[in-house]
Formats: structure tokens, sequence, C-alpha cells
């Protein structure tokens, strides 16, 4: 192994900071505990440093006491829980990505305007149940093609919409979205493309880091959608590529006869791990690394009104 590329952009996206930042705040301003329903976004390291600091990770709101302060993660809730935690006098501060309060809105207005809904997306991943959670009835959930052919619309074919869950592989989400405009022609799909810029960006990069290396690993942890679909794009382009959660899941055998070593991580892991790798590898051998840089990301989210100091956005 000779040379190592770090493609950029990579690892947080605005709404993980955004989300993490919530949590800082909340523990610095009300003190520890701080309650959060589910992870506050798909990374042990991140997850792990909170839960040092005093935030406190549960499933489901009965593991909260009554009248506690619960964050609700970046992935979003179905309706029921904020319900219920009004009903359990909780305070609760939403973490939720603005891009995904943005499917929750296209949800909300077309069902509102007589649409049976269609989601595409993976079944049990939390963004996923909280879309599907936005409304009672007439909402569909397709994770591919053959999902689609065996869908039973309940309503007229023509009255149909759908949405995606952010983190979708780009080009899989488009091979459904073909496949759901065969099937029902006047079927109506969002003003603007759900799956993030931030998805968007980094499997773009990937695409373009497949051209320099023979092998890829991608920083994210094993539950984190972004960062499993950034190796399954890898692997398309036939190249060798790994999920770690950090250089300890590296493997010897994985570098044999490899010259270059590609490295991204998904918007969930934060910029620590890749150094760690890339020190890793150097003393291993490779005494080379080269920044590839695909596009400049800026973007920026506000921090609910309630977290908002003075000098902060």
């Amino acid at each position: 192994m000779k040379k190592i590329y770090l493609v950029n952009p990579r690892g947080f996206c605005a709404g993980v900071d955004r989300a993490i930042e919530i949590v800082e705040l909340s523990l610095k301003r009300y003190g520890a505990p701080i309650y959060v329903r589910h992870e506050i976004v798909h990374s042990r390291h991140v997850v792990n440093s909170l839960r040092e600091r005093g935030a406190v990770f549960v499933e489901e709101l009965d593991e909260v006491p009554d009248g506690a302060l619960v964050i609700f993660s970046a992935h979003g809730v179905a309706k029921e829980v904020w319900e219920v935690a009004k009903r359990r006098n909780l305070k609760a501060i939403d973490a939720t990505c603005p891009l995904v309060i943005k499917v929750h809105n296209e949800v909300n207005r077309d069902y509102t305007n007589n649409y049976e809904m269609i989601l595409i997306g993976h079944a049990g991943h939390p963004e996923v149940v909280g879309t599907l959670g936005q409304i009672p009835d007439k909402f569909h959930l397709v994770s591919s093609v053959e999902d689609v052919e065996n869908l039973q619309v309940l309503e007229s074919a023509d009255h149909l919409s759908y949405v995606t869950q952010t983190t979708l592989s780009v080009d899989e989400c488009r091979e459904i979205v073909e496949a759901l405009n065969r099937r029902f022609p006047g079927i109506k799909g969002p003003h603007q493309e759900d799956i993030c810029y931030a998805t968007q960006n980094r499997q773009n990069a990937v695409k373009e880091l497949t051209k320099f290396v023979d092998l890829i690993l991608v920083i994210g942890s094993p539950n984190s959608s972004n960062s499993n679909r950034l190796r399954e794009l890898a692997e398309r382009f036939s190249i060798p590529s790994y999920l770690i959660d950090s250089y300890k899941d590296i493997q010897s055998e994985w570098l044999n006869d490899v010259d270059a070593v590609g490295i991204t991580a998904g918007a969930s892991a934060p910029e620590v791990l890749v150094t760690e790798v890339v020190s890793y590898l150097k003393g291993l051998g490779a005494s080379e690394v080269e920044e590839l840089k695909v596009v400049e990301e800026d973007v920026e989210f506000l921090l609910p009104k309630e977290l908002i100091m003075p000098g902060r956005k």
C-alpha cells in the first residue's frame, strides 16, 4: 500500500452537526440527565461521547420520567410520539433534520389533498418509522422495483403521490421512481428531490474516488443507512469496500495487493475517526495522502429557538 486518497465531502453533514449541538447545548443549559429518544445520530462514537457527558439514550418514551426533558433524534418521529410526550408533560426538543421535516410536510400536505401515499425507503429505519407515522392510513412502503410491481393501491392510480427516505442510494432510488412512473403514469412526486444534499454529495464523491483506488474504507456505524449506501455504491463500481466503525475493524488481508486506499465517512461519522484510520494505515506503510475534493458544502441549519443564545444562529 502506497497511497491514501481522502475524499471530500465526507463525514458530518449540517443536520448531524445541528442534532449533536442540540444535545450539547441542552446539557449545558439544563444539566444532566438529558433523555434522547433513539440514538441522536447513527454513530457509536458520538453516542458514547454524549452518554459520558450525561445524555441518556432510550428507545421509547416510557423510559423517560414524567416531566423530564427529552430530545427527538435527527431521524424524526411519528405524530403519536409527540402526543405521548404532551400527555406525559415532557419537555420535548426537536432535533429532527430539517430535510426530514420537509418530507413530513410533503406527506401531510398531500394526504390533506386526498392523495394515497407511497414512501420509498427501508423498513424499520427510524426515519421511515417516523415518516410513516405522520398519517394514519393509505400509506405504502416500497423498497425495491419488485415491491412496486406487487403494490396494491386502494384508490385511483391517478391520485397517488410518493416521497423518499432522505438517505437512500440515488441510483437505487431512481430505479424505483422509474418503476413507479411506468406503473402509475400520473403519480405525483416531490417538487424537489427528497434525498438530502449530503447523501448525494457523498455518493458522488465515492463515484469519483473509485477512479483512483483499489479499495475503499467507509467509516460509519453498521446501523447508518447513508454509510451502508456508500459501501454498496463502491461495490457497484467493482471496487472492494468495507464499512468500519474505527481503525480497529480493519483486517490486514483486505490490504493485500492494494496500492491505493480510498477513505470516506458517512454523514454521522466524526473526523477524528478518519484521522485515526489514516494514522493506522500510515503505520502499515502508506507514504502519501492526497485530498480529493469533489464539491464544497456550506449548508447550515438553524437551532431550535429555545436553544439559541446571543451570537448563535
